[in-house]
């Protein structure tokens, strides 16, 4: 934002899948929307690391609101792939029992789902699940099968939901953090950022992990979000067919426990651990924590090839001591709305979240529908070079020469992506934003090789960003310091 004040009739707080999921709908409307990010891009917090589950929603308490959004979600995601042009793959999920034992809480969760609404569950014993998932634990004696589960690309949802809402007018600030929030005279409320005051009419509060300061900023019932760190790791592709399904171990009370599942991108990951700590920045990883995710592993399927982990990461989760999610208006505070606690299956539940945050706000400001047509609610997607025959890559390379030039060679990213994904709407400016947006840098030399030549095109691209200019991710995370040839002859001169 250039502008030392904005007005817009509602301030989104948060451009995860959830922040950026409400400010698509709330683009059906004739309101005025302001998306504000304290990071420097799309998808910086719990919304990049997780497990990139399609849950079914057989897990969450019936009755409860992550149960009819899981649900709903699920059902919602696989058509708003086809929309927004985005991966999902529908390769549905299992729940792996060990023990004849624990099967009374496998019938349980059974149970649970069909409550839920889920379609389509049932029980299978030892025999079929090993025909399907043939490197499952030889513990296994039965599973709980999930057909309308699956795995999405999270960095693709998160940024196909942010272009489009930004395509039907949506504005976006970033590296913006709200560090007070008072009530405006005119009714509304005054945020103050780092990039000048926004006046808006409405809040949504969808901060993730810092949204119980948010929402404290306003005063009524207090909120506290603790950080619950999970720790993963990310195996080659040349792993990811060890397994074919989603497949849990049965859950216990910290979460769903480790998972072993391939990925949109051809990987296989392995995770999460679950611990609540104090640090709401803490996403490093530890010796313990990932020794606990490889000890895990083996309890659902065996010889997880663990020698083939490229990287490892942690998320963390906003999780509070109910365990449900908090949507809706705050009762002391008319206009300001929270979309908070977002745990997991939040990222499963974003497209009916956003629906649900839409309604509340339509309904506390009396918004109106924009004039038929005016909303455009598809998007074209950066296309997989992996996804393409030969034959399409070449009619490519045939339009756009730039095609033909592979900048990231374990992933096969090729220029036009990259230049692509800085140029559109809400475009990448820093070396993980072309990452989240093309796959580049996500392969096994860990960007390695491709860093040099997708720094040059960044800074190429983008008039205001010299080579020294270029960040990892944003602010404070330059890769060039200065020029070999100046240090020395500075040193030469001395």
């Amino acid at each position: 934002m250039k502008e030392r004040e904005r007005r817009c009739d509602v301030a989104v707080i948060g451009a995860g899948v959830c922040g950026c999921a409400a400010a698509r709908e709330l683009a059906r409307t004739t309101a005025r929307v302001c998306v504000l990010e304290r990071e420097n891009d799309v998808c910086c917090g719990t919304s990049k690391a997780n497990s990139a589950i399609v849950h079914a929603g057989y897990d969450a308490m019936p009755g409860s609101l992550m149960a009819r959004l899981n649900v709903e979600g699920n059902a919602l995601m696989y058509e708003l792939a086809k929309k927004l042009q985005f991966t999902v793959k529908n390769i549905g999920s299992l729940v792996v029992c060990t023990s004849e034992r624990g099967m009374g809480g496998l019938r349980e969760l059974f149970a649970r789902g069909v409550a839920n609404g889920v379609p389509d569950l049932r029980i299978v014993d030892r025999d079929t699940l090993r025909s399907m998932e043939p490197n499952v634990s030889p513990n296994a004696v039965g599973a709980l099968w999930a057909p309308t589960a699956g795995i999405v690309d999270p960095f693709a949802l998160n940024v196909a939901l942010a272009e489009n809402a930004s395509t039907n007018g949506v504005e976006f600030a970033f590296n913006a953090p709200v560090t007070s929030i008072e009530r405006d005279p005119g009714g509304g409320f005054a945020l103050e950022t780092p990039q000048g005051r926004v006046i808006a009419r409405c809040v949504v509060n969808a901060a993730g992990v810092y949204a119980d300061q948010v929402h404290n900023m306003v005063g009524g019932d207090r909120l506290e979000i603790t950080p619950r760190r999970g720790q993963y790791m990310l195996l080659d592709t040349t792993a990811g067919n060890h397994v074919r399904h989603v497949v849990f171990a049965l859950p216990t009370k910290m979460g769903k426990g480790v998972l072993v599942a391939p990925t949109t991108h051809g990987n296989l990951i392995v995770g999460p651990t679950a611990e609540d700590i104090p640090d709401k920045e803490g996403t490093d990883t530890t010796a313990a924590g990932l020794a606990e995710v490889a000890e895990k592993c083996g309890v659902a399927v065996a010889g997880v090839p663990l020698r083939e982990v490229v990287t490892s990461f942690s998320g963390l989760r906003a999780h509070r001591a109910e365990h449900e999610f908090l949507i809706g208006e705050n009762p002391s505070v008319p206009g300001f709305v929270d979309c908070s606690a977002i745990e997991s299956p939040g990222l499963t539940a974003s497209p009916a979240i956003g629906r649900m945050v839409a309604d509340v706000v339509r309904g506390i400001l009396g918004l109106e529908d924009r004039p038929a047509g005016e909303f455009v609610d598809t998007r074209r997607g950066i296309p997989s070079m992996n996804d393409l025959s030969f034959g399409r890559w070449g009619s490519l390379c045939e339009e756009n020469p730039l095609y033909g030039r592979v900048i990231c060679r374990c992933c096969h990213v090729s220029e036009a992506q990259i230049v692509d994904a800085i140029h559109r709407p809400v475009g990448a400016r820093t070396l993980d934003g072309v990452k989240r947006r093309t796959g580049a840098c996500m392969g096994r030399c860990q960007a390695g090789f491709c860093t040099p030549k997708i720094m040059e095109i960044l800074s190429r691209e983008l008039p205001d960003v010299s080579m020294e200019g270029v960040t990892k991710a944003g602010p404070g995370s330059e890769l060039i310091k200065g020029h070999v040839k100046d240090a020395i002859a500075e040193e030469a001169r001395a």
